[in-house]
């Protein structure tokens, strides 16, 4: 537990990279002053120019290229990883080894035995905190649609998501690691992993998947000839062209301990939907929906009014809400919010762990919570990559868990 600043890290500078400083650079601004402050000290990026503009633009005290280089620093008391999968357990591993405490992006690792010994050397670093980063659950409307659920609506009996983007469907954008790693490891890791953990959140654990089906509709891809951040647009590319290994399209559906059922549907090649995660909860007395491409509000029917006048309604998230107190500048209905503030509440959540609760001495504005909920831990990352290794086993026949 500490009151002094929290030195925090980033390691990786592209475009998650980027959410996590921006959201360190945020986090003292939201909610009580007494909670403590995070000191901003390095980015680390292979790519020197990605690690400088980082560094430079969201107030951090030097750039790295090296992440060894910041798992070793004494002034770093915390990091998050947020690079290629492939890299997770090695960085994750190290900067427990070295003190650290860490924040790491989803999917948790390539491989249910990386992400098995992730967990196994958080075990092995008692004090330290090692989460993961489901950032979705640190929506303000989400959470209200939990709190409705829980309140009035009654237990989920069918959830029905959609992930729909289209980074993937210019056949001309390159190669990048997002293509690489065989089935399971594209749009199921890549943004599936997400609303997997979302069904989760209002279903509670899956018990079993079935009907699987993946498709590669974009077979190969140019080779780029620079480095790009996030989802490579704009970098020049080669002739030469390299295959894609993983899948664009995924479906499947869930069930789950309570009794409910799941359906899902995942692109990368949907065009015209940059970002639009969708789901609708069915339950026992009435029906939530959220729709990302308006992250400030939800809707909500129930048998509540008179028929003559009942039907679907818009709810703006406001202040009575989970998050909005004290977690915006202007923290009322229809003001906005989006994707970048849940990254801000997922910081500070993250800081707030590793002070203690303790040691959080101002008040906390977390509408009817004490404090925030803590970040995940490593062990639900590993819960969810068997989740998604069940959805590719249930392409032959249906899977228990």
């Amino acid at each position: 537990m500490t009151q002094q600043p929290i030195g925090v890290a980033v390691i990786g500078a592209g475009m998650v990279g980027r959410a996590h400083a921006n959201a360190y650079r945020n986090a003292a601004t939201v909610y009580g002053l007494g909670r403590p402050a995070p000191r901003l000290v390095a980015i680390a990026d292979l790519h020197e120019p990605f690690a400088a503009d980082a560094a430079a633009r969201y107030g951090f005290a030097r750039a790295e290229t090296d992440w060894r280089t910041v798992v070793e620093a004494p002034d770093v008391d915390a990091v998050s990883v947020a690079v290629a999968n492939s890299l997770h357990r090695e960085i994750t591993e190290a900067a427990l080894a070295a003190g650290k405490h860490v924040l790491c992006e989803k999917p948790l690792a390539p491989t249910i035995a990386e992400a098995q010994s992730m967990v196994e050397a958080a075990a092995a670093a008692p004090g330290l905190v090692g989460a993961v980063g489901f950032t979705f659950r640190r929506s303000p409307a989400i959470n209200a649609i939990k709190q409705q659920v829980e309140q009035s609506l009654g237990p989920v009996r069918h959830f029905v998501g959609n992930y729909w983007c289209d980074y993937g469907f210019d056949p001309q954008r390159p190669m990048s690691w997002r293509y690489l790693g065989g089935p399971g490891s594209g749009v199921l890791a890549d943004i599936g992993s997400h609303l997997v953990d979302l069904a989760e959140f209002f279903c509670g654990p899956t018990s079993g998947v079935q009907g699987t089906t993946m498709a590669t509709l974009v077979k190969d891809r140019p080779k780029p000839l620079g480095v790009a951040v996030g989802h490579a647009g704009g970098v020049r590319v080669s002739t030469e062209r390299a295959p894609v290994e993983n899948e664009d399209v995924c479906t499947f559906t869930t069930a789950y301990a309570n009794g409910a059922v799941g359906t899902f549907s995942l692109s990368r090649v949907a065009f015209g939907h940059a970002n639009t995660l969708r789901f609708d909860l069915f339950c026992e007395r009435g029906t939530a929906s959220f729709d990302l491409t308006r992250p400030a509000e939800f809707s909500i029917v129930d048998p509540g009014p008179a028929a003559e006048t009942n039907g679907a309604r818009t709810v703006f998230v406001g202040p009575w809400h989970p998050y909005l107190a004290g977690g915006l500048p202007m923290d009322f209905p229809t003001v906005g919010h989006g994707q970048n503030d849940f990254f801000v509440y997922q910081a500070r959540a993250f800081l707030d762990q590793i002070a203690g609760p303790d040691q959080i001495t101002g008040p906390d504005q977390v509408a009817g919570d004490p404090a925030l909920p803590p970040c995940p831990d490593l062990a639900h990352g590993l819960h969810n990559l068997r989740v998604l290794d069940a959805v590719v086993s249930a392409t032959d026949k249906p899977v228990q868990l």
